[in-house]
């Protein structure tokens, strides 16, 4: 992950990439044609939002035209199940996340797609940290107080989620876990529904995006007891992360990354590989990405991209089977 700005060796990746968007970007944009970027969580969660930011910077690039099309559920699941059954001519893409791809298939019992066979990676595009937070009535302001009112405590809590088998669900319980507390965890259809209960005090706390609970911090309406990530946000400098205060290796970070369904055909990932990287590896989108929370992070080849999704495929279902967390 990157803590900086784009550096050296970015602009170098996407001056490569611009070269592979020159050569199949009538590939790319097919003159007219309106290319649905599926999103597997609703409108307003951080996915989301980086979606809509790279809808709107790719028609430069490529000339095409883009659209967010929202389908929460099931964590993502449910998205990539629709973009496993759509066609492979560049008119349908995914901008998913890292539980849709590596988690949710250990976990669930059937998910409609096979995360190794069923899609074509293009690139990584970031990576979104996760804030614990709460609603400003709880009697705790750090984890520390968090702990021990939750031992004293137990079962009174509640913790939402952004949906079963999301890193917000996951890394929840791993927390529990370590802290050895009783807090009942609510899954949502994103991280919108459920910070809207912890707003309005339904719930007690939710573990998720940055992007997505800033604008609750900043408003006062939530406190923030702590970050997912192994430093200090640029965005949240105040805010301790979960492993300075007891937790060592604590680790709530989601990666997201672009998908075709699989056979699409491989110049024509190529050349969305090249666009992506000229669309979105801009000082500009630097920090707009920055700003609602993401970190941004990308792939030096799509070749690169499919052999990381291997890769946390494998690291993540042997965390969910150590999980013990299994669901219908």
């Amino acid at each position: 992950m990157k803590n900086a700005g784009i550096d050296r060796r970015t602009f170098v990746l996407a001056a490569a990439g611009m070269g592979l968007a020159g050569a199949a970007q009538a590939q790319v944009s097919k003159g007219s044609q309106v290319v649905k970027i599926i999103v597997g969580f609703p409108a307003g969660q951080a996915t989301d939002i980086v979606a809509r930011l790279l809808a709107n910077k790719l028609p430069a690039v490529t000339g095409g035209n883009y659209i967010v099309d929202n389908r929460p559920g099931q964590g993502g699941s449910l998205a990539m199940g629709a973009l496993a059954k759509s066609p492979a001519d560049g008119s349908v893409m995914m901008l998913t996340h890292m539980s849709a791809v590596a988690t949710n298939p250990h976990m669930y019992k059937s998910v409609p797609y096979d995360s190794l066979k069923d899609f074509e990676p293009v690139g990584l595009l970031g990576d979104l940290p996760f804030v614990l937070v709460c609603h400003p009535s709880t009697p705790f302001n750090n984890v520390e107080q968090l702990v021990r009112y939750a031992k004293d405590n137990p079962g009174k809590l509640t913790n939402a989620s952004s949906g079963n088998g999301t890193v917000s669900h996951l890394a929840m319980e791993d927390f529990k876990a370590r802290a050895g507390i009783d807090i009942l965890h609510v899954p949502y259809k994103g991280s919108g529904p459920g910070l809207t209960d912890v707003v309005a005090g339904q719930v007690s706390l939710a573990l998720e995006t940055a992007a997505a609970v800033k604008p609750f911090v900043q408003s006062g309406r939530l406190k923030a007891l702590g970050a997912g990530t192994t430093k200090r946000l640029g965005t949240m400098p105040n805010v301790p992360t979960i492993a300075e205060q007891g937790f060592k290796d604590f680790s709530a970070v989601t990666w997201l990354m672009l998908l075709y369904p699989a056979a699409t055909d491989k110049q024509l990932v190529a050349g969305t590989f090249g666009a992506m990287n000229k669309a979105m590896q801009t000082m500009e989108v630097d920090a707009r990405m920055r700003q609602i929370g993401a970190v941004p992070r990308f792939s030096t080849s799509p070749a690169e991209a499919a052999a990381f999704v291997r890769s946390e495929y494998a690291h993540w279902g042997e965390a969910v089977r150590r999980s013990g967390v299994r669901l219908d």
